[in-house]
């Protein structure tokens, strides 16, 4: 249902709030996400553009998000690369339907409309602090090299 590029710009996004406020490479997101990292650039442009995230380059820059990872939905990710397209007339140009989508034209919407609304209630805090037995994006719980306020700190396994 959705694209890779949809894919790859919700690994990406979830790695960086779990980095955040730290900012990180695209080397470094590639790898971690299992991107390739020629395609991951052109889908970090498209979140810059939106102004998901920001670069800065230099020492001690990279991508970092623009808001912080609860205020930041995943509606507004997808939107960014790729937005759901609502069926708004019938996608047949049937003269007789127009805005009366038929039962399966509808059906098709109506989901649509589900995945927008849960997309759009749910943070990427929220991704990060559901209870499973396995963490976004890891086979093994990771190393952490800061602390949530940004300073140096030991590593520190998160699970």
């Amino acid at each position: 249902m959705f694209s890779q590029t949809v894919e790859y710009a919700l690994r990406a996004i979830v790695h960086l709030a779990d980095q955040s406020p730290n900012p990180c490479t695209t080397e470094q997101i590639a790898k971690a996400t299992k991107v390739p990292q020629a395609y991951l650039s052109k889908v970090l442009q498209s979140l810059r553009q939106s102004q998901i995230v920001h670069s800065q380059r230099g020492i001690g820059g990279g991508i970092s998000l623009v808001k912080t990872p609860d205020a930041l939905n995943l509606l507004e990710v997808v939107n960014a690369v790729d937005p759901i397209c609502r069926i708004k007339t019938c996608p047949l140009g049937l003269k007789g339907h127009g805005t009366n989508l038929c039962p399966l034209h509808r059906k098709l919407d109506d989901a649509m409309r589900e995945t927008e609304t849960a997309f759009s209630e749910t943070s990427l805090a929220d991704i990060l602090s559901s209870s499973t037995n396995s963490y976004p994006l890891c086979n093994e719980p990771h190393e952490r090299l800061t602390t949530l306020e940004g300073s140096p700190a030991l590593p520190t396994t998160k699970r």
